[in-house]
Formats: C-alpha cells, structure tokens, sequence
C-alpha cells in the first residue's frame, strides 16, 4: 500500500520580488538604458516550494506580502502554480534589483528594505500559523527575518509544530541560527547549515568531513535539532540523526549558478520525507536536486529531468 503523502507547508517571512536586468556598462551620472527587466519571486521559502512544485511535488507558500509589489509576487507565485496563502502585511514588500554589466561581466545588487514588522503582526501570524499547520504536516521555514521579527521565532514555530504533531525544518542565518544553540525553547525536527553558517556557529574553521560530521552529531546530541544536515558545496552533505551519520555527494557536475542550490536540496529532501522516504533516501534526493540546480540558472532553480538523471548516480557513504 502506498505511503500517503503529507502536506507541505513553506514559511517565507521576508520576501523580495527580484527584478534583474542588464546594461552595457554601468557608469556614474548617466542615464543608463537597461534590457527588458526580468521579475521572479524571491525568498527562501518560497524557492524550496517552486523547487517541489518543479520536480513534480506540491507545496504550500506561506508568504508575507505588502502593496503593490506583494500583489506582483502574489501573481507571480499563481503563474508558476504555486499554491500561496498571503500574510498580509502594510507596507510594500522588498525589492531586489540586480543590474549586471556586460562589458565589465560584473552584477550589481541593490535590496530595498521591506516592511517592520509589529508586535501586532507577530500576534497575528502565530494565530494563522495555529490554524494552518496540520497534524504530520511537513513545515518548511526558509530565509531571514525582517525587522520586528524576534530571533527566537523558529523556537516558537517549533512549538506551534511540536503541539500540531508536525515536524519542521529550519533553514536560516545570523541571529536566528545562532540562538537555536541555546537550551531555552522548542528545537526544530530538522537544521540545515550551509559550510559557512557550520563555521559561524561552531565558532572555529571545519577543515575536514570528519570535523563537521562530529559538529553535525554534537548538534544533535545536545539536542539542538533532531536532525542536523551540513551542506559542503561541491562535497556534498552530510547528515546526522539519532545513531546515523552519512555523507552524501555527486560526480562533478557543470556550474551554471550555485544560487538556488540550498533551497533545491530542502525541497527534494522535504518531498521526500512526505512521501515516506527514509533518511538515506532523503538525502540522496536532496544532494540530488542541489547539483541539478548549479547546472541551471539561478531562477529555474532544479530541472526534475536533471534531478533524475543524477539520483542512482548519489553516492552515500556510512560515517
């Protein structure tokens, strides 16, 4: 009997609707005459479910949206056939302005602020949350935190989680990584870091896959997450749960853009999991989809044919 597939549920507190477009060059005091700009909807969140979306799955996207621009990314999400629920904010959400200059081969970024968030806004978003988040649900919270918005968020998400007989998934930075160390509070079911976050929170260099496997097992030892997944770039991930410590990793593939990498992995790894898939299963899917995604552009995220193609070609090794 097949196993039935869980619902998933992608948080996005702090979306960008990204608009890039490009110049000859880019040169102080003129008026520069620019391409036609290309919109797509941004956020960590929101890229893990247009990656599940994608590769044949289906997700729910959380998102917080204000004005205009969130009405954009609002239809955007629906042209891509993401189902989306809005948080609606005021204000305007965030815009991401990326100019790349052809002659130099150079990009140019520059990100709007979006809006404060209130205590009001908190109060209302963990209402929504407590009426949205179902039993077995897959939670997927991805991206930073606006302004307003406490570090200690994730800790509360996770007991909203923990109440719902839900698991989630915590893919973050800065001071809301950093306090999920802290004994205090609810920790998330899964932690996924990348090599640089690692290091950060580890307060010391990972030189060696023997030196981030032991910091992945002391991070779930000490009851920081359930599981704990360091991603290494081109080498892979590893993964540490209760007695289980693997490594995972693909033949070298062609890099088109490493961006989109991280949330390609969570998605396939999230899908997986919903379907009933067992830990090694979900990380060969999740190591999977990351190296499909760097062979796409960054705004096509991972392509299922790609994803495929490099699944039986994931080796994963027992630590």
């Amino acid at each position: 009997m097949p196993h039935p597939i869980a619902e998933i549920l992608t948080i996005t507190l702090n979306p960008a609707l990204d608009m890039s477009t490009a110049v000859e060059s880019v040169r102080a005091d003129e008026k520069l005459r620019c391409d036609a700009p290309v919109l797509d909807p941004g956020g960590g969140g929101i890229n893990v479910a247009r990656a599940i979306c994608r590769i044949g799955g289906t997700a729910t996207a959380l998102v917080a949206l204000a004005g205009f621009r969130g009405q954009q990314m609002a239809a955007l999400l629906k042209d891509e056939g993401v189902p989306t629920v809005a948080f609606s904010l005021a204000g305007e959400t965030r815009l991401s302005l990326a100019v790349s200059d052809r002659h130099a081969d150079t990009q140019y970024r520059f990100v709007m602020p979006g809006p404060v968030w209130t205590d009001t806004d908190l109060e209302r978003l963990l209402k929504q949350l407590q009426q949205t988040i179902t039993p077995e649900m897959h939670v997927v919270l991805s991206g930073s935190h606006p302004p307003g918005v406490p570090v200690a968020f994730p800790k509360m998400l996770a007991e909203v989680t923990r109440h719902k007989n839900a698991s989630l998934t915590l893919d973050t930075s800065g001071a809301a990584l950093a306090v999920q160390t802290s004994a205090e509070g609810a920790a998330p079911d899964i932690l996924r870091l990348d090599h640089a976050e690692s290091q950060t929170l580890a307060g010391r260099p990972l030189s060696s896959l023997s030196d981030v496997a032991q910091f992945a097992r002391m991070l779930v030892k000490k009851g920081h997450a359930g599981a704990v997944i360091l991603a290494l770039g081109a080498e892979g991930s590893v993964l540490a749960v209760e007695n289980t410590l693997l490594h995972a990793i693909t033949p070298p593939v062609p890099v088109v853009s490493k961006v989109g990498a991280g949330d390609s992995f969570v998605g396939a790894f999230a899908l997986a999991r919903a379907t009933g898939a067992d830990w090694s299963a979900a990380l060969r899917h999740g190591t999977a989809a990351a190296s499909a995604a760097v062979m796409s552009p960054a705004t096509e995220l991972c392509r299922d044919s790609d994803l495929r193609a490099l699944l039986p070609q994931v080796s994963i090794t027992q630590l």
